[in-house]
C-alpha cells in the first residue's frame, strides 16, 4: 500500500516549526507553496549493493530527523536502488510517528533507460524486453542507446519510481538531462518532444501521482545560448503554458552550481523578456525554484581551498566541505542545495550548517567581485 498525501504548506510548515530555536534564520524557506530546507539530501554515488542501500536509508532518517526535509533521487541512481533506499527510510519514520507524509519533498527524476538493482547477464536483451517489446518506447524515440522522453516512456518510470518510493505522489518530478535529446535531434523535434513529455506531466498532476515537475540539467543551462545543448528557461516555461495554462505546473530546475562551477550566477546566458540574466534571476523572474546539484563537486570542492577563500567563507566553518556548502546555499536564487551523503559522518558535519547563518547577499557578491 503506498503512502498517501504529499508535502503541504501546512505540513512542511509544521516540520519548520519543529525546529524552531535549533536553526538560524534563512535555513527554511518557503518556495512554491511549501516551506523547504536550504540542504537536500542527494543520493546519486555509491555501489549497487545492500550495504549502500542501508548507507542510504540511514542517512535519510537522519537528515529528516535533523531539520533537513528535501531528498532527492532519480530511478537511474544506482539502478533503482536509491529511491527504493528513500521509500524504505520515510516508511519507517512515518511508521514511528517521527514524520508525516506532509513535512516532506521527495524529488526524482526520469530519462534515462536503466537497469533493475543489478546488472542483467544480457543487458541488450534486458532493454528489449523491459521497453522495446513492451511497447514502452520505438526505436527512433531513444537516443545515445540510454536516453528518452517520449510520453509512454515517462508513464512507465514515473509508476516505477512510485512503486520504488512506495509513495502515491512524488513533489517534484523532473525531466533527466533533457538535453541529451539535442545531441540526436533538431531544435525543433527536440521542443515538440519536451511538448509532449510536457502534457503527460500535467496529467500525471491532474490525476495526483506529481505535485510538480520540472528539468533536471548537468550542461543545458550552463551554455552559451549558440550550443547545441543549450537550454533556454524561457522558451520551457512557455512550453509549458501552451500545455498547462498560467496555472502550468513546470515550477522546478535542476542544476550543478559550486565553487568550480557558478555559471547559474555568473554566466548572463538567459534572456527574459529581451533581458539578458543569469539562470538565477531568470528563475526569480519566472518563479522557478532552483535545487543545486554538484553543491561540493561530489568531494573536489571540500578540501584544499584558497587560504583566502576560507576566510571569505568561514564564519566560524571548520572544514572546506562546509564552507563550499556554504557557497552553494548562500547564492542568492538558490533555493536548496543538494549534497551527497551516504556516511552519518558526512551528514553531521554537513548538517551542522543549519545553526549557521547564510552569507548576506552583499557578502556573496564580495566574492565575486574579488574574484
Amino acid at each position: 500500500m503506498p503512502i498517501p498525501g504529499m508535502a503541504t504548506l501546512e505540513g512542511t510548515e509544521r516540520y519548520r516549526d519543529r525546529f524552531r530555536g535549533q536553526v538560524a534564520e534563512g535555513h527554511f524557506r518557503r518556495r512554491n507553496g511549501l516551506w523547504v530546507s536550504s540542504m537536500g539530501l542527494g543520493t546519486y554515488l555509491g555501489e549497487h549493493d545492500a550495504v549502500t542501500d542501508q548507507a542510504y536509508a540511514q542517512c535519510t532518517r537522519h537528515c529528516l530527523e535533523m531539520a533537513v526535509n528535501v531528498i532527492d533521487t532519480a530511478i537511474n541512481y544506482r539502478f533503482q536502488r536509491s529511491e527504493r533506499s528513500i521509500g524504505k527510510a520515510l516508511g519507517e519514520l512515518i511508521a514511528d510517528g517521527k514524520l508525516s507524509r506532509e513535512e516532506a519533498v521527495i524529488a526524482t527524476k526520469g530519462g534515462f533507460l536503466t537497469f533493475d538493482a543489478e546488472v542483467p547477464a544480457d543487458p541488450n536483451a534486458y532493454f528489449r524486453r523491459e521497453y522495446l517489446d513492451a511497447g514502452v518506447v520505438k526505436p527512433e524515440e531513444v537516443v545515445g542507446g540510454m536516453h528518452c522522453l517520449a510520453p509512454a516512456f515517462i508513464a512507465n518510470q514515473l509508476e516505477r519510481s512510485r512503486r520504488n518510493l512506495n509513495l502515491e505522489t512524488i513533489d517534484i518530478y523532473f525531466l533527466h538531462n533533457p538535453e541529451t535529446q539535442l545531441q540526436a535531434v533538431a531544435r525543433p523535434e527536440f521542443l515538440e518532444r519536451m511538448r509532449a513529455a510536457f502534457e503527460r506531466l500535467e496529467e500525471a498532476v491532474k490525476s495526483g501521482a506529481v505535485g510538480c515537475y520540472g528539468v533536471a540539467t548537468w550542461d543545458g543551462f550552463r551554455r552559451p545560448p549558440k550550443a547545441l545543448d543549450y537550454l533556454s528557461l524561457e522558451e520551457l516555461v512557455k512550453l509549458a503554458e501552451e500545455v498547462g495554462g498560467e496555472e502550468h505546473h513546470f515550477k522546478a530546475v535542476q542544476l550543478p552550481f559550486n565553487l568550480a562551477m557558478p555559471e547559474a550566477y555568473a554566466f548572463f546566458n538567459q534572456t527574459v523578456a529581451g533581458e539578458k540574466v543569469s539562470l538565477l534571476e531568470a528563475t526569480r523572474v519566472l518563479g522557478i525554484t532552483v535545487l543545486a546539484s554538484a553543491s561540493i563537486l561530489q568531494g573536489q570542492v571540500a578540501r584544499g581551498l584558497p587560504d583566502e577563500l576560507r576566510a571569505h567563507l568561514n564564519g566560524g566553518l571548520k572544514t572546506d566541505a562546509q564552507r563550499a556548502l556554504q557557497f552553494t546555499r548562500s547564492a542568492p536564487g538558490v533555493d536548496i542545495a543538494l549534497v551527497g551523503m551516504k556516511q552519518l559522518e558526512h551528514v553531521e558535519e554537513n548538517l551542522r550548517l543549519r545553526e549557521v547563518p547564510l552569507l548576506a547577499p552583499e557578502r556573496f557578491r564580495n566574492l565575486f567581485d574579488s574574484a
